[in-house]
């Protein structure tokens, strides 16, 4: 039986812990003694050091009383600021932040679920295969931590990880790319007020350049967006460089491929017309990933929905995850709902039964696979 106080005691806990990207060391510090105490092996790997981070990935394995192959469930540890100095509230049925900072139920409403499940498990002596568990730093800047995840430590052969805001019973099985795109204008400084006619702005031609491309929503799998611009030094001097950086995303990888040296190309002509230099850096941060609907997990976590009386349904994202990572390496993971709501905001909520659903869910995806297994 699910011990609601104290799921939500986990998830108040976590949330007060400070946990930025990249400044995670408090809260997994605060989840090792947690594994500890519930009695799993867990170790920390090396991903901080590679990431110029205070902490790395959390893997606890728990023994299975069945056989078969793990399975895997992944949450990540890091939030979005403003997230130092979170104070949670309950206010009713639902938890709030107190002050001017997100809640961090993304994703710490995944951890606490996870850690329920397992209590459950254990406490009730419930059979089930192997676990893995994995908690990621640095998911939301780019998925950094799962992309240093030594992944011949994971056995798993499909995974779920709870990273998706909604109704618990919502099943992401397909989410796309992207492309992080990074451009330095280069003009030529000149003194503003006596010479402007030998220099050459750098900040007018980034915006002749910017004005000229295709941004926001392209088409219904596709979008781009440029998101910083940084330059100048005063109002007296004609800016020599201006720093651009944007992304574009796609369900299908060959638009967005498309798209990206669509962007790349426009902004160098337009550079280039303004008698300006552009150097331009182009990463994919990580692939779109497509799960049929007989896809084994994608099942599971249908029916183990369903069968806790939640709405089961598949859906998309325009939002990457660790998912894309597992998926890219061979496992096949869908992404499910934790019930966060209002996400990356100071307006983030949670309902405690979407916290209770989601464990339910987790419980009942591993008690299905018990089954099939046996």
């Amino acid at each position: 039986m699910i011990n609601r106080r104290r799921l939500v005691d986990t998830f108040m806990t976590l949330a007060k812990t400070d946990s930025v990207s990249r400044r995670e060391r408090g809260v997994v510090d605060h989840l090792a003694g947690l594994l500890a105490d519930i009695g799993l092996e867990y170790f920390e790997d090396e991903a901080g050091q590679a990431i110029n981070g205070t902490a790395g990935n959390l893997i606890a394995k728990v023994p299975g009383t069945t056989a078969g192959p793990p399975l895997l469930f992944c949450t990540h540890l890091d939030t979005v600021e403003p997230g130092n100095g979170v104070k949670p509230r309950v206010d009713g049925h639902v938890i709030r932040s107190a002050g001017e900072t997100i809640l961090g139920a993304d994703d710490k409403a995944g951890i606490a679920a996870v850690l329920e499940a397992v209590r459950v498990l254990k406490e009730q002596e419930l059979p089930h295969p192997p676990l893995e568990l994995v908690f990621t730093v640095a998911e939301e800047i780019g998925l950094l931590g799962i992309r240093e995840l030594d992944f011949s430590l994971v056995k798993a052969r499909m995974g779920f990880v709870l990273d998706s805001d909604g109704t618990p019973g919502k099943v992401i099985t397909r989410a796309p790319s992207q492309d992080r795109i990074v451009a330095t204008v280069i003009g030529r400084a000149a003194h503003a007020g006596i010479n402007p006619e030998d220099g050459v702005n750098a900040i007018q031609a980034a915006a002749k350049a910017i004005a000229n491309l295709p941004l926001g929503r392209i088409d219904e799998e596709t979008t781009a967006n440029i998101g910083v611009i940084r330059g100048g030094q005063a109002t007296n001097i004609v800016p020599e460089r201006v720093y651009l950086e944007g992304e574009t995303r796609s369900l299908d990888n060959n638009k967005r491929r498309s798209l990206t040296e669509h962007i790349c190309q426009k902004m160098t002509e337009q550079v280039e017309l303004a008698g300006a230099r552009i150097k331009i850096e182009v990463e994919q941060i990580y692939s779109s990933f497509v799960l049929e609907p007989d896809a084994i997990p994608v099942q599971l976590a249908l029916q183990a929905a369903a069968n806790v009386g939640l709405i089961a349904l598949t859906d998309q994202t325009g939002g990457g995850s660790d998912a894309n990572v597992l998926n890219e390496h061979g496992i096949p993971t869908v992404n499910i709902s934790t019930g966060m709501r209002k996400v990356h905001s100071t307006e983030e909520y949670i309902l405690i039964e979407d916290l209770v659903n989601t464990t339910r869910h987790v419980l009942e995806i591993i008690r299905l696979t018990t089954l099939n297994e046996g």
